[in-house]
């Protein structure tokens, strides 16, 4: 389904309709044929999938009635950007699977209970990648005075997409999680680190990464961007 905004005509679109997707990158707007999605029903796709179901099934089943009430508001409090970078509000269950879908991601507990505090966890801007074919690791630089790092329950994973020439100038998947840097109470991790990359990868190819921060109440920042890296 597109989402569509209309003014004088149409001016933004985004999603598919009748065969064509739209979408808009860093040069402006576009429109390509719809794909229909492969389905290889891969371990990694029947993961997530186990994942919402049992987070569906928690929701209705196991969490009381305060704690969905606890999320609801958190959602009303909370607005999200949507397709068209427009503000709009999630409900409750959609923000307690976003939350634990990425902590379960993370090897991190899931959280019933609801944030108390009605802001997502900042980006990290300084945060810089570089991946090395001979050892198939990336280096993760990071600000390690950030609130997340110090911990426990928290973690920023990073995530890695295929491998791509060195002239592709744009990447938005697929992606997968290379791995989780957990914050730590009593021993906070130390920037730059090491994380072992999905992909094989070969000296010369581009790879781009994104981020995200989780909290320890549940709280998940938006994916944010570190730009690309040659591999050396």
């Amino acid at each position: 389904m597109a989402l569509i905004k209309f003014g004088g005509g149409i001016t933004a679109m985004s999603g598919s309709i009748a065969g064509n997707t739209y979408a808009r990158n860093r040069y402006g707007a576009y429109v390509r044929a719809r794909t229909k999605p492969v389905n290889p029903n891969s371990d990694r796709q029947s993961a997530a999938r186990l994942t919402m179901a049992t987070l569906a099934q928690r929701w209705s089943g196991v969490l009381s009635l305060d704690q969905r009430t606890g999320w609801n508001e958190f959602a009303t409090n909370v607005p999200m950007l949507n397709k068209l970078g427009e503000s709009m509000n999630l409900s409750g269950f959609n923000h307690y699977c976003r939350a634990n879908a990425a902590l379960i991601a993370g090897s991190l507990d899931i959280v019933d209970d609801a944030p108390a505090i009605f802001t997502m966890p900042e980006g990290d801007p300084s945060v810089a990648i570089t991946v090395a074919s001979a050892t198939s690791l990336m280096s993760v630089s990071f600000d390690d005075s950030q609130a997340w790092v110090d911990e426990n329950g928290a973690a920023m994973l990073v995530y890695m997409g295929t491998p791509q020439s060195e002239g592709i100038e744009f990447f938005n998947g697929p992606w997968r999680l290379a791995g989780a840097v957990d914050g730590n109470t009593t021993t906070a991790p130390t920037s730059p680190t090491t994380i072992a990359v999905p992909y094989q990868v070969q000296a010369g190819q581009k790879v781009y990464t994104k981020i995200r921060i989780v909290r320890a109440d549940g709280r998940v920042s938006e994916f944010f961007r570190t730009g690309s890296a040659i591999v050396s």
